[in-house]
């Protein structure tokens, strides 16, 4: 596999299990909104690497990326310790099927994501053709607690400090977060099946599309969901009302 090694440029750490950072974005890397791309560190002498979704929007000249924390996991172990000044790996060739052209047209976008599965919607929505294409996009961010909810204060400012899409997102973008396991949130606590299942969040497959990252569980429990309501799953070879990350599900 081919990788190049990229400087750490910021590290946040959101709470004990959840992190992200931002490394220098090489020249000739280019990737379209919604991908993904393998990242990683020597470990042991050897390369180990995860398939990791960009939260940069394409523009930017930096690339940021979101990950949990697993105390005796093989990478995370040690890639949340890295810090500014640090190198770790990047693949040379984003990938995935998360992208607007895997995508009929339609009026509404719903981008539904469970814990990290947050970080491609967070470039989508910076990206100025998802507001070419759609009236209104909702992110839909379904986590257990309440500090998981990574990019809130941006999601809930709808963006508006974008330097492109900031105008459209304030009228446009819909933040829609779920806190399951909390007693103190007094928002929305359901998974967002259940909301689904029961016309809480309606969904038409006429008008809306639908894209999920998260859980495999999740994916695959929404996925049918959705497939009994009438969506047909997509591709870039045969556009259709929903998607899926097929590398993150098996």
């Amino acid at each position: 596999m081919a990788f190049t090694n990229v400087e750490v440029l910021t590290t946040r750490q959101w709470n004990t299990g959840l992190f992200s950072f931002t490394v220098a974005r090489p020249p000739s890397f280019r990737f379209v909104s919604g991908q993904f791309v393998m990242l990683g560190l020597m470990i042991n002498g050897k390369p180990l690497l995860r398939a990791y979704s960009i939260v940069s929007p394409v523009w930017d000249e930096t690339l940021e990326f979101l990950s949990i924390i697993v105390p005796d996991g093989p990478l995370t172990s040690h890639l949340y310790k890295i810090k500014p000044g640090d190198e770790i790996l990047l693949g040379a060739k984003p990938t995935g099927t998360l992208t607007l052209d895997a995508l009929l047209p339609g009026k509404r976008l719903h981008l539904i994501g469970t814990g990290t599965g947050l970080a491609p919607w967070m470039s989508i929505i910076r990206d100025p053709e998802v507001y070419e294409r759609f009236e209104q996009i909702t992110v839909q961010h379904t986590v257990r607690e309440i500090q998981d909810l990574a990019y809130r204060r941006e999601l809930e400012g709808r963006m508006e400090h974008d330097p492109l899409v900031g105008e459209e997102a304030v009228t446009r973008l819909i933040y829609d977060s779920a806190v399951t396991k909390c007693p103190t949130w007094t928002g929305e606590n359901r998974r967002i099946t259940t909301r689904i299942e029961c016309g809480d969040y309606p969904l038409n497959p006429e008008t809306d599309r639908v894209m999920l990252c998260g859980s495999m569980a999740m994916i695959k429990e929404t996925g049918a969901l959705l497939e009994s309501m009438g969506f047909i799953e997509g591709a870039h070879s045969h556009p259709g009302t929903y998607v899926l990350e097929r590398a993150f599900v098996g």
